[in-house]
């Protein structure tokens, strides 16, 4: 679910400091696309916010949810909006909290 390898590279580029400060913009900013989905008005704008989510799990190393908002950004830019907004919100609550709970020992080794 998590792509440690990834996070520990971004660890290694921008040190502690800017990590934290990476993680905690991402989670912040992720919280507000997540919350709005379900309010999506139409395929333009749900291809939108599944292409940032996308990119920002991808840069921290949420794989599964980034591979989730790849397949709808995908049905999204073909006009269907028929996307699993709920697997999309749960895989990121799992990668979220498995991220809080590992991050630090992970990282560390």
């Amino acid at each position: 679910m998590i792509d440690w390898e990834r996070a520990k590279d971004l660890l290694a580029e921008i040190g502690p400091a800017d990590f934290a400060d990476v993680v905690a913009m991402f989670l912040e900013e992720t919280d507000e696309v997540i919350s709005r989905l379900s309010a999506i008005s139409g395929p333009r704008v749900l291809e939108m916010d599944l292409h940032f989510l996308k990119g920002s799990a991808l840069n921290l190393g949420f794989e599964r949810l980034a591979a989730l908002c790849q397949e709808g950004e995908r049905r999204a830019a073909a006009g269907n909006v028929d996307v699993d907004l709920d697997a999309v919100r749960s895989c990121y609550d799992q990668s979220r909290q498995i991220f809080a709970a590992e991050s630090a020992r992970t990282l560390a080794a």
